[in-house]
C-alpha cells in the first residue's frame, strides 16, 4: 500500500489548508485511516482519525477547527484545516490500517508526509 499526501504549504495564522491522501497498490480494502503530525523536536501525535464506517476522533487541540473525511470508493482521505495557528506547524502524515476498523491504531501504512507551516 502506498499513501501519498498533498496540499501542504505556507499559510498565515487564521488561514485554511486542505490536505489530501491517496492510497494505491494492492490491497483488499483499507480500514481506519488517520492524520498524524510531527513538529521538530516533538513526538508524532494523532491529529484526527476516521473509520471506514465514518466514525471520527480528533485531538483536543484541533476540535472545531479541523475536519477529517474519506471516500472509500476512491481510497482517499482529506483533512480540512481552518483557523490555523502557528502551533499547527508540523509535517503531516497520512496513515492507514488494513486489519481492523479501529481508529486507535496501530497503523500499518504511512505516507512520506507533507509540510504545513503557519506564520504568525
Amino acid at each position: 500500500v502506498q499513501l501519498v499526501e498533498s496540499g501542504g504549504g505556507l499559510v498565515q495564522a487564521g488561514g485554511s489548508l486542505r490536505l489530501s491522501c491517496v492510497a494505491s497498490g494492492s490491497f483488499f480494502r483499507l480500514n481506519a485511516m488517520a492524520w498524524y503530525r510531527q513538529a521538530p523536536g516533538k513526538v508524532r501525535e494523532l491529529v484526527a482519525a476516521i473509520s471506514r464506517g465514518g466514525s471520527t476522533d480528533y485531538a483536543d487541540s484541533v476540535k472545531g477547527r479541523f475536519t477529517i473525511s474519506r471516500d472509500n470508493a476512491k481510497n482517499t482521505m482529506s483533512l480540512q484545516m481552518n483557523s490555523l495557528k502557528p502551533e499547527d506547524t508540523a509535517k503531516y502524515y497520512c496513515a492507514a490500517r488494513g486489519d481492523r476498523d479501529l481508529t486507535a491504531g496501530p497503523y500499518d501504512y504511512w505516507g512520506q508526509g507533507t509540510q504545513v507551516t503557519v506564520s504568525s
